[in-house]
């Protein structure tokens, strides 16, 4: 599936980044490619990120597999965070002066406001996303064979034991195992509010706190900082449990969340929020995936003959992501828009300042409270993890032993 779908979603990222040759219809173009990369996205984060489930047995293993994934993850974000907002940086076009921004006593000043910079045309801006893009595609397919090469699963410890079963025979399974529907509502909660903050911060520090030509470089102290804190949360997870690194990690986030938006603009101030920022960043990348194979242990566990069904799990917390990024860019999209905000524009109504605090702090801490309420009923703690733990050991050996004593068997006769 990686192998196949990746060649396709490169062709279909590409063609995002491309303006057709036409005027009509140019809505229809690009919503069909993106329709297209988000599914072939998908058919490769699915088996991508189940795979942790089938190169080994054993907890600590998949946890430092989760760990190592997510901080490679996380890297290879902020280096398409470095390479895209470097390249479109430098190819920005200049800002529209508004209504607001043209003083009719000093006629010089919508010339200055568009003359902080050389003039960038439209074709260069168009160039610069395309060669971003097609650098981006280049990183994909090496990440690609990397992957297909370099990782070998163990089929045998996946051995489905019993019978097939039908699609939505599993999937009411699935869903009816508790702790993972907790999991996930705690999962779509707080990735909605982090992705929120990371969906308008960048507009909100070009817009309201002014600082257009440092964006990009702020996305990607955020970025950085969360790939330097991803070992710090797996050391803290393995310390003091999942449920706690959850608790620590989406919390330490809200203070600055709300000092952003409190404080005057201060570009050092922001570049400490953004650091910060990142920190609870790298703990929503890092703790829900490496919470998943516990929930997956105890679905064993608990129905010890019904196996084969990690895809399942992964394949719905991957839709969960895909429908927590849409919300958050409806969201995001209906609210400046009723709020009155300008494309381009050098200034915005004072309506749209409000609204973007609103999406980069309170919205966020709001849903980020509610996934931690959820998250109190989560019931797989450090005690119950270790149970788990033993018992899935003692049904391998079991196992081994009855697999052993058929092969005797089987040579006597």
């Amino acid at each position: 599936m990686i192998v196949l779908s990746t060649p396709l979603a490169v062709i279909a990222y590409f063609l995002i980044w491309f303006v057709p040759p036409f005027e009509d219809g140019k809505v229809i173009w690009y919503l069909i490619f993106y329709c297209i990369f988000q599914t072939l996205q998908t058919c490769f984060h699915v088996p991508y990120s189940a795979l942790t489930m089938f190169i080994s047995s054993e907890q600590k293993e998949r946890d430092s597999a989760t760990a190592y994934r997510m901080t490679v993850e996380v890297m290879g974000t902020v280096l398409g965070t470095a390479i895209q907002g470097q390249i479109v940086g430098m190819a920005n076009a200049p800002c529209l002066p508004g209504p607001g921004d043209i003083d009719l006593s000093n006629s010089s000043l919508s010339v200055r406001l568009n003359a902080s910079g050389p003039v960038i045309s439209l074709d260069d801006t168009k160039v610069a996303y395309m060669i971003a893009s097609g650098v981006i595609c280049i990183i994909y397919v090496l990440c690609a064979i990397v992957l297909f090469f370099g990782v070998r699963e163990k089929k045998e410890s996946c051995r489905p034991r019993s019978g097939p079963m039908g699609f939505f025979q599993g999937i009411k399974l699935v869903m009816g195992h508790g702790p993972y529907a907790k999991l996930v509502m705690v999962f779509l909660f707080t990735s909605l509010g982090f992705m929120l903050l990371e969906g308008n911060f960048a507009l909100f520090c070009s817009s309201t706190l002014g600082f257009r030509n440092d964006f990009q470089n702020i996305l990607l102290v955020i970025m950085l900082s969360a790939t330097l804190a991803i070992p710090f949360w797996q050391w803290f997870l393995t310390r003091f449990g999942k449920k706690t690194a959850v608790c620590a990690g989406s919390l330490s986030v809200i203070p600055f969340m709300i000092l952003v938006v409190c404080m005057k603009s201060n570009l050092i101030v922001t570049y400490i929020v953004s650091f910060a920022a990142g920190v609870g960043v790298a703990a929503a990348f890092l703790l829900p995936w490496s919470m998943l194979p516990d929930v997956v242990d105890d679905f064993k566990v608990q129905n010890p003959d019904s196996t084969g069904h990690e895809a399942l799990f992964y394949s719905f917390y991957v839709f969960f992501t895909k429908f927590a990024s849409g919300v958050s860019l409806g969201i995001s999209t209906l609210s400046l828009d009723f709020a009155g905000y300008i494309s381009r524009g050098c200034s915005q109504p004072e309506e749209v300042d409000i609204t973007l605090k609103v999406l980069v702090s309170a919205a966020p801490i709001a849903l980020i409270l509610i996934g931690l309420i959820i998250l109190y009923s989560y019931p797989i703690t450090e005690k119950k993890r270790q149970g788990n733990r033993k018992l899935l050991q003692e049904q391998r050996d079991n196992e081994a032993d009855s697999e052993t004593d058929s092969t005797e068997l089987a040579l006597m006769i």
